[in-house]
């Protein structure tokens, strides 16, 4: 699980993580390009943008998905990480290393910035 106050941090963390983005510059302002494998893909590509919204319940990250729609993930307080803010398929949360998570819903895989809580 991830920490309560790692959870937290996972917005601090992607927004501070700043990339050269690619494509269109007007329609990614203000999103940060992740890794997504999309629809069953074996390999991950920096394809998605991510970008953070206030909800009624907190914290919402929209993940987009290409052409091909968007998901909202909600930012959990009780060591979760996210759960899906959309409600439909559930989000599996995977630690991976002491920085980053993957977030897998359906048969879609992302890879998001987060304090993960290894390194205190």
């Amino acid at each position: 699980m991830i920490r309560t106050r790692g959870a937290a941090l996972v917005v601090a963390m992607l927004l501070a993580a700043c990339g050269g983005a690619s494509g269109d510059e007007a329609a990614d302002a203000g999103k940060e390009r992740i890794e997504c494998a999309l629809e069953g893909a074996d390999a991950f590509a920096r394809d998605c943008t991510v970008e953070e919204m206030s909800g009624a319940d907190g914290a919402v990250l929209v993940v987009g998905r290409g052409d091909v729609g968007y998901r909202r993930l909600q930012i959990t307080t009780d060591g979760r990480g996210v759960v899906s803010a959309d409600g439909a398929e559930p989000a599996k949360v995977t630690i991976i290393g002491d920085k980053l998570i993957e977030v897998a819903i359906g048969s879609d895989r992302y890879r998001l910035p987060a304090n993960t809580g290894g390194g205190e």
